[in-house]
């Protein structure tokens, strides 16, 4: 499994931006599928964005597209959100996920730590 450490939330006002990062350890990071979640309080974990190992497919949660990108740099070894337009309702602590598959409805194998992004209005 691969090892996956998120940073870059925080505190932001309603129709600001945040970039989240995820950094992967292990030699093949490339050849996982990638993904955000989120868990607001008192909510079960959703879904976000992924993007495939191969050609970089992308998939968006319709609450998200238009206002996120995911995107990630192999030789980096890391994954990231660019958050748009964020809204309150965006709140939630953001999780990163990997695995051979990753796409809406699956659930992966290897998660990172979290974490918390708070959007004010």
């Amino acid at each position: 499994q691969v090892q996956l450490v998120e940073s870059g939330g925080g505190l932001v006002q309603a129709g600001g931006s945040l970039r989240l990062s995820c950094a992967a350890s292990g030699r093949t990071f490339s050849s996982y599928d990638m993904g955000w979640f989120r868990q607001a309080p008192g909510k079960e974990r959703e879904f976000v964005a992924s993007i495939s190992w191969g050609v970089g497919m992308k998939g968006y949660a319709d609450s998200v597209k238009g206002r996120f990108t995911i995107f990630r740099d192999n030789a980096k070894n890391t994954v990231y959100l660019q958050m748009n337009n964020l809204k309150p309702e965006d709140t939630a602590v953001y999780y990163c996920a990997a695995d051979a598959v990753l796409v809406e409805g699956t659930k992966p194998r290897s998660w990172g730590q979290g974490t918390q992004v708070t959007v004010s209005s």
